[in-house]
């Protein structure tokens, strides 16, 4: 398996530290509002990633924060009049809705910035007896003069780095490119105890201590959206590696921008868009589809046109698998023939295409053409007359191959409009009859079909959704 690390700028032998074991930290979300479909890439490519290094064998201990506290989330909670812990709690709630409709796994652990103040404050400790950070009036800063690597994960030259730094010409700091560690308290925000005075930490010393506390000195992977490796990834680094002393990621990953009808998302543009928004129109899984049809290194572009294809083409598999499953439930059971056995050895050759793929740096793109060069073949070699094994080994092969995207391929069984007015008619009755028990389960039934119920003044009317 080949992985492309920014760090070195070209592929590499993926070979974690320990065998079967893979230390994973992926750069969660600010929660301060809805999941946007940007956010969307990162979620799914690296919960891709994990899926197939569980599907070779390995072990992974996948970790992902939650930043907490945050100037957006202060400024959230002062316009709703309720806490930054409200605020918090509640976009991370709806976080996970969104992430459990696009399949991604839950983490190993979701560590939140708010439980980890006494160890983001112990390494700043580390880094100002080492040597590599600095009080001034209250603000803690790291010196980036003092760790001899700055600046080896963006490749970028000492001038590139100053024009990044976004200097406010209020801070007090020894060099244009050190940034904040802790930064004291203002009125109305929270802070915590600390011994620069009341205050909180800075946005970069959170990932190196949580990365830390859960993965130890040196991680396997370190994963996030490009536009992180500066300067939070990079600012990561000199403070992992000079409270250690010791390498802090061996991998680093970085998915590309996704884009809005080849124009950069902003809500000035006007086509800022929440995943839960097109959920709506199109279904988590036509996202997911959406995203794993690109390389995670390959810009992708987000319009109705596209999002529209990946529905069919998800459709074109389903399909598949479903006449596959109706087959197998109505063939004459009978034994393989030699053919069959035949054709049960050419389709293995699929996921072998489809694992070459994905060990070329996770090209799901490429592990997608081979699923549907399967869909090709069972489509072709399927039939009435199959037997039962040689059917049942198709739909297995597709299965699987799509759960390891994080697909279902299993439909819903569709109500047709007949049976829908029937079971309204059936909830009317009922209702006339007081039996609202009865009413609710016929509710309840229907929207577990995707069907709701809308009680009009003109009557009952539903909706598929």
């Amino acid at each position: 398996m080949r992985v492309y690390n920014t760090l070195s700028g070209q592929l590499e032998d993926f070979q974690p530290q320990e065998e079967k074991q893979v230390k994973m930290y992926v750069c969660g979300p600010t929660v301060y509002n809805y999941v946007h479909i940007g956010n969307a890439r990162p979620m799914i490519v690296f919960d891709t990633v994990r899926r197939y290094l569980e599907y070779k064998g390995y072990e992974v201990t996948y970790v992902q924060n939650f930043t907490d506290v945050d100037d957006k989330i202060i400024a959230k909670s002062n316009e709703e009049g309720i806490s930054a812990e409200e605020v918090a709690n509640r976009y991370i709630k709806e976080y996970f809705t969104d992430a459990d409709g696009l399949g991604v796994k839950r983490a190993t652990i979701h560590p939140r910035v708010t439980s980890e103040i006494e160890g983001i404050i112990q390494m700043i400790q580390q880094l100002i007896e080492k040597g590599f950070a600095y009080e001034m009036e209250g603000t803690v800063f790291y010196d980036t003069s003092a760790f001899a690597g700055y600046g080896k994960l963006s490749k970028k030259n000492q001038e590139e780095l100053e024009a990044g730094a976004r200097i406010a010409v209020d801070e007090v700091k020894k060099h244009p490119m050190d940034f904040v560690l802790w930064k004291p308290k203002k009125p109305g925000e929270p802070a915590w105890d600390s011994p620069w005075g009341e205050g909180r930490p800075g946005w970069h010393i959170e990932c190196s201590v949580m990365a830390r506390k859960y993965l130890g000195d040196t991680i396997d992977i370190h994963a996030g959206g490009e536009d992180l490796v500066f300067p939070h990834h990079e600012n990561e680094i000199a403070q992992s590696e000079g409270a250690t002393g010791k390498p802090f990621a061996k991998y680093w990953m970085h998915n590309r921008f996704l884009n809005i009808n080849n124009q950069k998302m902003s809500k000035s543009l006007g086509n800022f868009f929440t995943v839960r928004e097109v959920a709506e129109r199109y279904g988590y899984d036509a996202i997911r589809f959406f995203m794993l049809n690109a390389h995670y290194r390959s810009p992708v572009n987000f319009s109705a046109e596209l999002m529209e294809a990946a529905c069919s083409s998800l459709e074109r598999i389903r399909s598949c698998y479903g006449n596959l499953k109706y087959l197998e439930s109505t063939a004459q059971n009978r034994p393989l023939t030699e053919q069959e056995k035949q054709w049960i050895t050419d389709a293995a050759e699929y996921q072998t295409k489809f694992e070459a793929a994905m060990d070329n740096d996770f090209n799901t793109a490429d592990a997608l053409a081979a699923i549907f060069e399967l869909v090709r073949f069972a489509n072709t070699k399927a039939e009435a007359s199959s037997s039962p094994e040689f059917l049942a080994a198709l739909a297995e092969q597709l299965g699987r191959l799509m759960e390891m995207l994080g697909f279902t391929v299993e439909v819903k069984e569709e109500l047709l409009d007949e049976e829908i007015e029937a079971l309204i008619e059936q909830r009317q009755q009922a209702r006339r009859a007081r039996n609202f028990a009865l009413a609710d389960e016929i509710r309840d039934t229907l929207k577990e079909k995707s069907i709701v119920l809308e009680d009009t003044r003109e009557g009952v009317r539903y909706k598929r959704v």
